[in-house]
């Protein structure tokens, strides 16, 4: 029986378009590493090479140690200089990164939502890639009114070995929360990522508001609808 609920953060409880994200986001970014005396669009690249190093990693390191040691290969910076520029970063994502904000779509489901099957007596979990820092994770759960707090477990790259579709990913997660498969259900809006889940026998329920389906996957093939056809079906659940 399911008694654990795993959200995805973006473009699921965060309803945001991908491409318009990255847009605005990357923007900021570029002004920290010019702000630092860096060449931001080798920064930039340096970044990217490190979120596919964090994407490919095997479990033997955190998801931060894997992109620091990639950023830093890529940048020829090491020691002091490279400890500058994570805190630079972590400053950022506590601050200018809330510019972001912008380009989400407003929902006022999502912290219903999570907020209502937490009092139902389920837990919750925010299954979001590991990709980003926790305080960065912690900014976007503020635009849609929530944090940490509402939250069994939040999953950032300093608490993680392994990314999504990786099914590591869902394993730590399982581990840490002391739950078989069979008890949980994720919910994400990537076929490809998010219902990667179903492969460890973990229920899944794709969101389809902000579909991001790159390898254009038949989603007919998963129990999928919109937030509001989420909601209806997580609600009609039993209370524990």
């Amino acid at each position: 029986m399911v008694d654990t609920i795993l959200f995805d953060l973006d473009g699921t409880l965060l309803q945001v378009k991908q491409t318009a994200f990255l847009d605005v986001y990357l923007a900021e970014l570029r002004k920290v590493f010019n702000k630092a005396g860096m060449d931001a669009e080798l920064s930039i690249t340096a970044v990217w090479a490190g979120t596919k190093a964090m994407v490919q990693n095997d479990g033997t390191v955190r998801n931060i140690e894997r992109f620091w040691q990639t950023f830093s290969k890529h940048m020829d910076i090491a020691g002091k200089r490279l400890r500058e520029i994570e805190a630079e970063c972590d400053k950022f994502y506590s601050n200018e990164f809330n510019k972001v904000k912008t380009v989400m779509i407003p929902c006022d489901i999502s912290k219903r939502l999570v907020r209502r099957m937490a009092s139902k007596g389920y837990g919750v979990v925010l299954a979001t890639n590991p990709l980003f820092p926790e305080c960065a994770v912690e900014s976007r759960l503020g635009w849609i009114g929530l944090d940490v707090q509402d939250f069994r477990l939040i999953t950032h790259y300093n608490n993680s070995t392994f990314c999504k579709p990786n099914p590591g990913y869902y394993r730590e997660i399982l581990g840490k929360i002391n739950k078989a498969p069979q008890q949980c259900l994720m919910v994400g809006n990537n076929p490809a990522e998010d219902m990667s889940a179903g492969a460890l026998g973990i229920e899944t329920f794709l969101v389809t508001d902000c579909l991001e389906n790159e390898a254009d996957l038949d989603i007919t093939a998963f129990q999928h609808g919109t937030l509001e056809q989420l909601e209806a079906y997580l609600t009609a659940l039993p209370d524990l």
